[in-house]
């Protein structure tokens, strides 16, 4: 017996030396440490329990198992957390989604009624006269009409809230059947695909008055914080100039009538600006949704007249709003509804699809203000990082102010103080000035901008419309590739308008000078469709007059709508010279470019036109479409570019700064469009891109130079000519799967690339406008750079030289291997050494 309770006893031991029962105390004393470092070092371990009395019966190995197990047990609770968001997320998703599935359900059936009216329709027609066939047309055309009508009402007493409640009633009855009903009929946009982490369901309007959008979506913010964010309007949407609540009436059920007055941004110089007249009706449905709608007051709907306005078009907008339903767990379900009429016959023919495109409204109003919404989540939730330190409320209003000033500047409003200057007989460039800037010193400008000698702010626009390029591209291609278009004479100028005076008018040069610019990210919206940057322009003096040249120079850049599968978006590029030290109130003189897409036109003849400067039409040279650019659903892309330079100036120096301004707008205008031209995708599969530069071969006679080169040096065919045809060489060394490209070989200057076939433009990531640009050196890695001096000699005493794989780097920075690179000589007709010839063999991006 004895013998049998000492090893119940040691087993016993054995047991409390496995499983350790831990005591409050103890327990609190590791909590401590592991808040502080949840993976103590053994060392650290050791010190705890030298530290802590409490733990000294407990082994050095039983405490890292706890923090072990403490370490586990924080991982499954968060991704418990994470299960269960993604769950709710889910959840009410699919609730959406069935919802949704039942509106798709009652637009079938009703569409399936009108199919079967209408077959009847056309069979009684068959059977009956001419006339009786016409007049059952016409009565089916009124009945699709009946989808969504306009209520007559006679004139209410602006004085009784009785009368301004029925219009509020009745507009909300109507855009909650456009919200969740078949009141419009409604098809999902493309590229919109529901799910938990998409933006949502975002459709638009076919076949009613006016255009419309709509969108549901799910954030994690509650109904009443989205609805205040929400009737905020200027805070997200960028065409928003003011939003003034002139009347604000509470109702007997514990919501609110507002009378509100808005005016918004024309989108280019080419029409006029846009107001509303509406009424605004916050109220609570009995399932506890939020519901803020809103309509124009006419002499149709009833209320109060509006405030009389000069120098804007007035708008009507339709029963549209926001519902937003709480979630279960937190959050909320939005649908959003915008549906107006632009009154589009009061604009110019050609741009017509600008006003008439449901698509448009949708990326600037309904997907803008979902995004919105989720951008705020999200900087709630922590889930945004900060950029350089600052609160993203700081970053955004930043985005804000530069819409705002480009918009200003587009605009030109007489009651900011903008007022037309004369031109110099071609109405090319509009120039306006702006002398009493202390009417918006605290949103724009600073008076440390203006001299004392007096002064203003001098703005020069154009307008016009581009045929061949989306917009998205040749945004990115402006950002990408300043040099191309910017003169930095001029940039130097806006940026020393931020010190004292200028140091003087610069004489705007095309091309200007060669500097290289570095793009500092300093924010971007939740889904990427917004970049907020710091571009360093760094300085080069080329001569001793040109010494305030050599300082890098700053601007403040915002760029968006550069995703080409967006339908329907905006692509703007806009941005403002800032000083070194970026201070929050930092003053904004902003500048740029927008470009808007047209919906695609399928007419021949028609679709060849060109805006020009001025505004009026003329058929392009040429008339009718070359054979290559047959496939209009790819190619015939129409866009209205606006571009909008502002400068400050001294008195004495107007008309100098409006010389430069005009010359610069009219240079920037010629970039522009050989841009256009050269990268235009209809362009570049058919015409192998565009002519050499001046003094440069033809690309035929270059091609001939460059093959005859590998063949004489090497001893071998760069490829075997296929046809006889007397463009077969560039047509093939135009599309060889390996990248061919060309370098200048002038002493004392680094090499730079004159041209390049379309595997060697892909490789680059460029055009072969901005190829030109580009230096051998800054693509090449530095095993690279070294194994090309070391075999510079030979190839220049031999003719070629064989390199090893190596790497090299595209213009957009993406790292790119090869297997193998081949350099040769390539002469003239004269046998004079014209350029060098690489050949970089299985390249792929890394």
């Amino acid at each position: 017996m004895a013998l049998s309770m000492h090893k119940n006893s040691a087993y016993k031991e054995m047991d409390t030396s496995k499983y350790v029962r831990y005591t409050p105390e103890q327990v609190e004393a590791l909590e401590r440490v592991y808040s502080e470092c949840p993976k103590p070092s053994s060392l650290r371990r050791q010190q705890l329990i030298r530290e802590c009395p409490i733990l000294s019966n407990i082994e050095p190995k039983q405490i890292k198992v706890w923090f072990q197990n403490r370490r586990c047990r924080e991982k499954q609770r968060k991704e418990a957390s994470r299960l269960q968001t993604v769950n709710r997320k889910l959840s009410a998703m699919n609730k959406l989604l069935m919802e949704e599935n039942d509106r798709l359900q009652k637009q079938v059936s009703q569409l399936v009624y009108e199919n079967g009216y209408m077959r009847h329709q056309l069979q009684s027609a068959s059977g009956t006269t001419t006339d009786n066939s016409c007049e059952s047309v016409v009565m089916n055309g009124q009945h699709q009409q009946q989808q969504n009508p306009t209520p007559q009402h006679p004139q209410r007493d602006a004085n009784n809230p009785a009368g301004l409640l029925a219009i509020a009633e009745e507009a909300l009855a109507e855009f909650l059947s456009k919200a969740t009903g078949t009141a419009v009929d409604w098809v999902q946009m493309i590229g919109m695909k529901p799910g938990p982490d998409s933006i949502g369901i975002v459709a638009v309007s076919r076949n009613c008055s006016g255009v419309a959008a709509r969108a549901c979506g799910l954030v994690s913010l509650e109904p009443t914080k989205v609805a205040e964010i929400l009737k905020d309007r200027p805070s997200w949407f960028r065409d928003c100039r003011c939003l003034d609540v002139l009347s604000v009436l509470p109702t007997g059920n514990g919501g609110t009538i507002e009378l509100i007055y808005m005016q918004t941004y024309a989108p280019t110089t080419l029409a006029a600006a846009r107001d509303f007249w509406t009424l605004r009706y916050t109220t609570s449905l009995e399932d506890g949704s939020l519901v803020v709608c809103e309509r124009s007051l006419t002499s149709s709907t009833g209320g109060p007249a509006g405030p009389p306005t000069a120098s804007f078009v007035r708008a009507e907008m339709l029963p549209s709003g926001f519902l937003i339903r709480p979630c279960e767990g937190g959050g909320s379900i939005i649908h959003i509804v915008d549906h107006v009429d632009l009154d589009v016959w009061s604009v110019p023919e050609v741009l017509r699809p600008l006003y008439e495109s449901s698509k448009i409204l949708a990326q600037k109003m309904t997907i803008a203000a979902l995004r919105h919404i989720r951008q705020i989540a999200q900087e709630t939730s922590g889930e945004i990082q900060y950029g350089g330190g600052r609160q993203p409320a700081v970053l955004r209003t930043f985005s804000q102010r530069l819409c705002r000033g480009f918009n200003d500047a587009v605009n030109g409003f007489v009651d900011d103080g903008w007022s037309l200057l004369g031109s110099d007989g071609v109405e090319d460039v509009t120039i306006m000035i702006n002398s009493s800037p202390n009417k918006f010193l605290n949103s724009q400008y600073s008076t440390s901008m203006f001299s004392t000698f007096g002064g203003g702010v001098l703005c020069a626009k154009a307008s016009m419309l581009l045929q061949d390029v989306p917009p998205a591209l040749l945004v990115r291609f402006l950002r990408e590739h300043r040099s191309e278009w910017a003169d930095y004479g001029v940039d130097a100028y806006s940026a020393a308008c931020l010190k004292a005076s200028p140091y003087a008018v610069p004489c705007a040069r095309p091309g200007g000078f060669p500097g290289s610019q570095v793009i500092l990210p300093l924010a971007h919206t939740v889904e990427h469709e917004e970049f907020l940057e710091v571009v360093r322009l760094e300085g080069h003096a080329f001569s001793p007059e040109d010494v305030a040249l050599a300082r890098d120079m700053y601007l403040l850049q915002l760029c968006s709508g550069v995703d080409e599968n967006a339908v329907g978006a905006c692509a703007q590029l806009v941005f403002a010279p800032i000083d070194e030290s970026f201070a929050d109130d930092a003053p904004l003189l902003p500048s740029g470019f927008r470009v808007i897409p047209l919906d695609p036109k399928t007419d021949g003849p028609a679709a060849t036109r060109t805006l020009d400067l001025a505004s009026t039409l003329e058929v392009r040279a040429g008339g009718a479409r070359p054979a290559g650019e047959a496939d209009l659903n790819s190619y015939n892309l129409r866009s209205v570019l606006t571009i909008a330079f502002q400068f400050t100036f001294e008195n004495n120096l107007r008309d100098n700064v409006a010389a430069m301004a005009r010359q610069y707008v009219r240079s920037v205008v010629g970039s522009v469009q050989r841009v256009a031209m050269a990268i235009s995708p209809s362009r570049l599969g058919t015409h192998l891109g565009p002519k050499p530069l001046p003094g440069s071969p033809e690309a035929l006679t270059l091609a001939r130079w460059i093959c005859r080169g590998y063949r004489v040096h090497t001893g071998s065919e760069l490829f075997r000519v296929d046809s006889q045809a007397g463009d077969a060489i560039l047509k093939q060394l135009w599309h060889h799967s390996d990248a061919i490209l060309c370098c200048s070989v002038k002493t004392n200057a680094s090499p730079v690339f004159t041209f390049a076939n379309q595997a060697g433009l892909d490789m680059l990531e460029t055009t072969l406008v901005a190829l030109q640009d580009i230096m051998l050196d800054k693509i090449l890695d530095e095993a690279g750079r070294k194994i090309l001096c070391s075999e510079f000699s030979k190839i220049m005493q031999q003719g070629f030289a064989y390199l090893p794989a190596g790497l090299c780097v595209s213009s957009m920075g993406r790292p790119v291997s090869y297997e193998q690179a081949i350099a040769w000589k390539v002469l003239n007709d004269d046998d004079s050494n014209h350029c060098l010839a690489f050949m970089f063999i299985n390249w792929s991006f890394v």
